[in-house]
């Protein structure tokens, strides 16, 4: 059968040096579809329905045409979109943090249209309750029993927006479903689908009537990501596509992607080498961030709490992911330093000094990678 048509033409700057042809792949994370494909202009569901899933497909041509369309549908957000796929990859969560209306759950929605998945969405707010989350046991009269009520816990790609609306005791009954994949109730434990990926939301200008995230939640995630407002070229992208969809059209089939072929990908990600030196370089950042005072600069003066063995496992496990998505069978220093600001930084916890001056977490780790250097 032959090989799947690309969406667009790849540009030589991007293309890798093969060394294997299993092993090559276009860095399609770091560039979208240019504007002569016009997809930009169309319905979203006609993105979908342009994109013809291969059952012949590999895992990695598969996971390219998912970011093509999500590049196409999320207009100006490829690092995001990047990082979604990465924690997909290292089956991991994410944290996604942005001012209102910069597609952070379209991101999402996104990715679960694209994918055989069944969808959950959490509206977090003050009034919510763990069982509103985890589901709970509702009793039968007609056969005087319990049945458990599975809540939207209970699904492959779960949205859990704004997520800081809600109490901590809320925010807890998550814990346990993002570490070890199963829920507790009524001390009966119900494990959840394999394919189970937590993609939460929160705004930070929005003060009022918000609960900061505890740390051992914020240690739950594996990535942290900031979303910035789109360029100028992409809002006129965004004006277009969007009146695309509200003119234009009927919601069309699609195929999906089969959960299978995210599940290669992932065992293709778990076999990329890491070296002992790439190790060495992972553990030596995370130790920095709790022995800052071995190191000059304001970097003794910045952090008070370090990074978690956690930490140690997410770098890791992204930076395999990072490099797999750049078509590389190795991870290479460029990888992690790439990986470290969205798995440290969250991880990381300031002083009062630090903030009193309006430091930043993201700034704190830029500095660390420049004491910190591969070996």
């Amino acid at each position: 059968m032959p090989r799947l048509a690309r969406t667009y033409p790849p540009s030589h700057e991007t293309l890798h040096q093969r060394p294997h042809p299993h092993l090559w792949a276009r860095p399609f994370f770091m560039e979208s579809p240019p504007p002569c494909c016009d997809v930009q202009t169309r319905p979203l569901q006609t993105i979908f329905h342009l994109l013809h899933w291969n059952n012949c497909m590999t895992p990695r041509e598969t996971i390219q045409q998912i970011s093509d369309a999500m590049n196409a549908a999320v207009i100006g957000q490829q690092s995001v979109v990047e990082r979604i796929l990465v924690a997909l990859l290292a089956k991991g969560h994410v944290l996604m943090e942005g001012l209102p209306g910069t597609a952070k759950t379209r991101s999402v929605k996104t990715l679960s249209n694209l994918v055989d998945s069944q969808f959950g969405r959490i509206q977090f707010t003050p009034d919510l309750l763990p069982s509103d989350v985890t589901g709970s046991e509702i009793y039968r009269e007609q056969n005087g029993t319990f049945e458990f009520q599975e809540g939207p816990i209970f699904g492959n790609l779960i949205l859990a927006d704004e997520i800081n609306r809600a109490p901590a005791k809320v925010q807890s009954a998550l814990l346990e479903a993002m570490e070890e994949r199963q829920v507790t109730v009524a001390s009966q434990t119900h494990k959840l689908p394999e394919l189970f990926m937590v993609l939460a939301t929160q705004n930070p200008i929005e003060q009022e009537g918000t609960y900061p995230l505890p740390e051992a939640q914020m240690d739950r995630f594996m990535l942290y990501v900031r979303v910035d407002y789109p360029e100028d070229a992409d809002e006129t992208s965004i004006l277009k596509l969007v009146r695309g969809e509200k003119t234009g059209a009927t919601s069309a089939a699609h195929e999906t992607v089969s959960q299978q072929l995210i599940f290669d990908a992932q065992k293709e990600v778990g076999a990329i080498h890491v070296a002992d030196s790439a190790e060495k370089y992972i553990v030596d950042l995370v130790m920095a961030t709790r022995h800052p005072d071995r190191y000059e600069g304001d970097l003794p003066k910045w952090i008070w709490l370090g990074a978690s063995p956690r930490g140690t496992l997410a770098l890791d496990a992204a930076a395999r992911a990072h490099a797999w998505l750049a078509g590389q069978d190795f991870v290479s220093p460029d990888n992690i330093r790439a990986m470290a600001p969205v798995c440290l930084a969250h991880r990381v916890h300031l002083t009062y000094e630090a903030e009193a001056a309006g430091v930043t977490r993201t700034q704190v780790i830029d500095a660390l990678l420049k004491h910190v250097v591969p070996v």
